[in-house]
């Protein structure tokens, strides 16, 4: 279940706390071992690092989820797309690149291929922020967990964190020697295989950790044109981390990891050959469409799990990268440095048309794309001590960014001469910062909230596109050169009062001005228009919440209220290409967020522990700035945003109980449901995810003696099918893409420990 107020203990401490609490505590838990949790004396708080300095979760001033890796082990999720079906506030864009995939927190994100945009929900991966969307959807090995923060966090979050933060936190090395192996396998010959090891190198001076990945699945949508399995991916991958401690005030850990991806998703399965129009609900038929997937053997519904595709659809990605973290105590002060370099490789194939062969109206395309991507970034920061009228922690950060990408698009009409389109682009980036965010201590229960980042973004890009057409054709567009460059300065601030009611009841009021910077639509059908600079994203963010606990802490329950208003919002509306489908990045317009969330646990008696978490998040587009020859109505104002959900809740229950000295029994069960979903910023009504949900289930029997542990799963038992995204073909009509539990399966994970 996702945690909001039971036992959890970070595998990476923060830097403030490092040296004494390695004095305290010679032995380090088993990593991955998951949250583990007492109640009444000698409980063990949910330790985050929300505010860069370990903190229980119950005193952040912050509405934040966590989820540990033994809920994602449990649940058979190992990626974020997966994870935030149990986060009720984030939502996930899927898509057939890991380009086009990004995260979404209380109905705000970026949809973008651009390299020239920034999303507005920050990933941090153990510390170091990823600057693309595209690098955090990647396989997370050796998670220890995440904490997804809402609202504004670029006081603290490089690089802007607008919208919100997820913070990931893989587990750190132990001074015990432990190492574990996993295995795990489930119907649709999905397998994942892992194993790793922690311990000492040199007793009290360096100390290890390294883990791998082997997993595959074969898809669970048929493409009829060569009989093979699609909608799948293979997984390899390895991290390691050593932490060296020539003293008691010093620490330093080198962190290396690298993650191969290669996912077969196709460019969607046909839904409908016809387009709903809005606001007039106008239904047009594309008899064309009809008639080449009848010939094909394609069915279009709901329930299509069938693809017709001559161009192999697949995304492969190269994600990796290493950092070096200083930690080192002056006194009751802590200087922490991060020196990071991350690096980015993704190639894709894609049937662009979706269609085996072309026919009359209905060309062949086909697109293959080449990304390089690497980034450099530097942090130090300072914590002070706890305990006087004003502690705080505060920086400097900067971040350079490269970016070269090459994108190919051949073009064969039925009966035509064929036409081919080739791009080559790029764009640099650099963000400096200054930053700091502290308490002043009224009273013990008292204290006010100040923080402020200074910030100065630079961006500038370079395109060059040829074509073998004078004229636009079919998806491309003639050639086109230009380059730009623009500079902006901003600002991030949190003000707020916190007030402890008691010792288990704590409340807090913060608003927070939120900054995403300037942005350039750079894709491979960029032409003029798109050469002027997008304004930098703002908002304004209110935010009030409590967080409790009852009964002797058998009860936690938090809550906040938030409102949020965008201006300039950096969004993706629907264009065309004589006749194609594509998308352009545009100032918006502006919209807001507004809504209640809650997370409740209870344990009514020994064995069981119960939970609710919800949000209800009513997030529109308030007034949107159509652009120059929009294809579809621009009347939307007041409507939904994409990827928001009115109301969204996961429930679950766990009971477990020893059966004797060396077994114990675990049942677990979690139901997630949302309402109904807009894909689309056009408002179309044939891209609405009716409402749906999803049960799941799992039994564990733990062999202690052996140190062994077995876990049934079984997911969607209800067999509900849904998409996660819906979108408009390229040539016509509405394709969906498909989750891994679109229909119910189960398997198993067995888990050792050494």
């Amino acid at each position: 279940m996702v945690i909001a107020g039971l036992g959890l203990t970070t595998g990476q401490a923060d830097a403030s706390e490092f040296a004494s609490s390695r004095i305290k505590k010679k032995q380090e838990k088993p990593q991955n071992t998951g949250p583990s949790t007492t109640l009444s004396g000698g409980e063990e708080q949910i330790t985050v690092t929300v505010r860069r300095r370990s903190e229980p979760l119950q005193k952040v001033p912050v509405a934040t989820s966590v989820f540990t890796a033994k809920d994602a082990a449990r649940n058979n999720v190992h990626d974020l797309q997966g994870i935030f079906q149990f986060i009720p506030s984030a939502n996930f864009r899927t898509s057939a690149s890991s380009k086009d995939r990004t995260v979404f927190v209380r109905g705000i994100g970026t949809i973008s291929t651009s390299p020239g945009v920034e999303p507005s929900v920050s990933t941090v991966l153990d510390g170091v922020v990823l600057a693309r969307s595209g690098q955090a959807t990647a396989d997370l090995l050796d998670l220890e967990h995440i904490e997804v923060l809402r609202g504004p966090q670029g006081t603290l979050f490089g690089k802007n964190a607008s919208a919100g933060a997820v913070n990931i936190v893989t587990a750190a090395p132990t001074e015990a020697f432990h190492a574990h192996a996993d295995a795990s396998y489930f119907s649709g010959d999905e397998y994942r295989l892992s194993a790793g090891a922690s311990g000492t190198l040199i007793p009290s001076k360096l100390t290890a950790n390294g883990s791998f990945l082997v997993g595959g699945y074969t898809g669970n949508v048929r493409n009829v044109y060569n009989s093979e399995t699609v909608n799948g991916y293979q997984h390899r991958g390895a991290r390691t981390k050593l932490a060296w401690t020539p003293d008691d005030q010093t620490r330093v850990t080198l962190g290396l990891d690298y993650m191969y991806s290669n996912d077969a998703v196709p460019n969607g399965v046909f839904s409908s050959t016809s387009h709903v129009a809005y606001p007039t609900g106008t239904v047009t038929n594309n008899a064309a469409l009809a008639q080449a997937l009848s010939a094909e053997g394609i069915n279009p519904s709901s329930n299509n799990t069938r693809v017709s595709n001559n161009t192999l659809s697949k995304s492969i990605d190269h994600n990796g990268g290493a950092s070096i973290t200083l930690d080192r105590k002056f006194g009751a002060y802590t200087l922490t440095s991060i020196s990071a370099y991350r690096r980015w490789q993704n190639t894709q194939d894609q049937d662009y048309d979706q269609l085996s062969q072309p026919y009359p109206s209905l060309p062949q395309l086909a697109d293959h794309g080449w990304l390089d991507f690497w980034q450099a970034s530097q942090e130090v920061r300072i914590a002070s001590p706890k305990g006087h009228f004003f502690d705080y922690v505060g920086g400097l950060y900067y971040l350079h960014t490269s970016d070269s990408e090459t994108y190919d698009r051949s073009l064969q009409p039925y009966g035509g001469t064929s036409t081919s389109g080739h791009a080559n682009f790029g764009t640099t980036g650099n963000n400096y910062a200054v930053f700091a965010e502290g308490n002043l201590n009224f009273t013990k229960n008292f204290r006010a909230i100040l923080g402020l980042r200074l910030l100065r973004d630079d961006l500038d890009y370079r395109f060059n596109r040829t074509s073998t057409s004078a004229a636009a054709v079919t998806g491309i567009r003639p050639d086109y050169s230009s380059n730009g460059s623009t500079a902006h300065n901003g600002y991030v601030d949190r003000i707020g009062l916190q007030y402890d009611i008691s010792h288990d009841i704590h409340t807090y009021f913060t608003y927070s001005h939120g900054y995403k910077g300037p942005a350039y639509n750079v894709f491979f059908n960029m032409q003029n228009t798109d050469a002027k600079s997008l304004r930098p994203e703002q908002n304004n963010s209110f935010e009030i919440g409590v967080k409790s606990q009852f009964l002797h802490r058998r009860i936690t329950a938090n809550f906040a209220a938030f409102i949020e208003d965008f201006s300039n919002y950096q969004a993706n509306f629907l264009d065309t290409v004589a006749g194609a489908t594509v998308t352009r990045l545009i100032n918006a317009g502006t919209v807001s967020s507004k809504g209640v969330e809650g997370d409740i646990t209870a344990r009514p008696f020994r064995y069981l522990t119960v939970g609710g978490n919800f949000a209800y998040t009513y997030a529109t587009v308030d007034h949107f700035n159509c652009p120059a020859g929009a294809p579809l109505s621009c009347n939307v104002n007041g409507q939904p945003l994409p990827f928001a959900p009115r109301w969204k809740l996961v429930l679950n229950a766990d009971y477990t109980r020893p059966l004797n000295d060396r077994f114990t029994l675990s049942l677990d069960s979690d139901y997630t449901w949302q309402s109904r979903t807009q894909y689309s910023l056009t408002e179309t009504p044939d891209t609405i995810q009716k409402a749906y949900g999803i049960w799941n289930m799992s039994t564990t029997i733990e062999d202690r003696k052996h140190r062994l542990r077995l876990t049934l799963i079984m997911r969607n038992a209800i067999n509900t099918h849904y998409a996660s995204y819906m979108g408009y073909g390229s040539l016509g009509g509405v394709v969906n893409w498909l989750p891994r539990d679109y229909g119910r399966y189960g398997g198993f994970t067995l888990h050792k420990d050494f």
